[in-house]
């Protein structure tokens, strides 16, 4: 049971993610970019900062030094900021599939870490799993590339690259504890400075408010500390693994709670995705001494696609 232990913290996270669209609906849809990063990341700030009086008894601020905090918020920031715009100017579903790539670059980047070469076997399960999303985050839609919205993709393939890069060169840093607290801080602190050169803002809708809270104090907030638990002592390729799942079962919960109809291009999609999961466990499953920093890598701050999750109601 105390193998599986990381991985049901991991699922916990995921789990998180997927509850975005059932329990937000449609309220995040009055809020622009910047009135959403600002109250979601203020949210995530207050949760992880009590959280951390609460399991240290100290309030105390653990903050790193200059070059892993830079790479922090600019990894924070800079993803989800970039997400936002990819959103802005490409397709729902076509942006939101080149979005997903986070995955399959940590679990390739990982890879070459671990076994100091790029195992075929582990590339083939990690497009397997991506194969598997876009069959969830396509359906219902007709999926065209069109060169209009070149900015767009290219804009979504950049928040792979960016999720990926922060999340593993971040733990080769100097850092004596955590710093995902203070990273959030700089994140919220960096939103408030947009917001307030972007206003005036009107007072949003309490349902607004209340879903961005929602999404920071969950979706952002309490995935990290169950991400975190999970890469103490679990295999981040694995888990890289996983958390293709988010899309299928977000529509999943979208059903249950919702009584909505789930298309069996989803749930083919879900079983490609697991179906990776158990092949990519096979894959990682020689004997290695991973270097601790590929068991602390990928932090949690990655938020999955508000505004494509919860653009699933309307699909499922």
């Amino acid at each position: 049971m105390s193998e599986l232990k990381p991985y049901l913290y991991a699922f916990g996270a995921i789990l998180c993610w997927a509850s975005l669209p059932a329990a937000v609906g449609s309220g995040l849809g009055g809020l622009s970019t910047e009135e959403l990063m600002f109250y979601s990341f203020a949210a995530a700030a207050v949760y992880l900062y009590l959280q951390n009086v609460i399991l240290t008894r100290s309030f105390r601020l653990y903050i790193p030094g200059v070059k892993p905090s830079l790479w922090g918020a600019a990894g924070i920031f800079g993803y989800h900021y970039v997400y936002y715009m990819a959103m802005d100017n490409a397709p729902l579903a076509e942006a939101a599939i080149l979005a997903t790539t986070w995955s399959f670059w940590i679990v390739v980047f990982s890879s070459v870490l671990a076994y100091r070469k790029l195992k075929g076997s582990i590339v083939l399960t990690a497009l397997m799993g991506m194969a598997g999303s876009g069959l969830v985050i396509s359906a219902g839609e007709s999926l065209s590339f069109d060169a209009a919205y070149l900015k767009g993709y290219l804009l979504a393939l950049a928040c792979g690259l960016i999720w990926s890069s922060f999340s593993v060169a971040l733990p080769r840093m100097d850092s004596r504890e955590c710093p995902m607290t203070a990273f959030t801080i700089y994140t919220a602190v960096i939103s408030a400075v947009l917001f307030g050169a972007t206003g005036p803002h009107p007072v949003p809708p309490s349902s607004s408010l209340l879903s961005a809270v929602y999404v920071g104090l969950v979706p952002l907030g309490l995935s990290f500390f169950l991400w975190n638990r999970a890469l103490c002592t679990g295999n981040l390729s694995i888990i890289g693994f996983l958390s293709y799942l988010t899309p299928p079962l977000a529509v999943l919960l979208v059903a249950i709670i919702h009584g909505q109809k789930v298309s069996g291009q989803v749930i083919l999609g879900m079983g490609v995705i697991i179906m990776a999961a158990i092949l990519g466990k096979v894959a990682v499953n020689e004997p290695v001494d991973e270097p601790e920093a590929i068991r602390s890598t990928l932090s949690p701050a990655v938020l999955p696609g508000a505004k494509f999750l919860k653009s699933l109601i309307n699909r499922s």
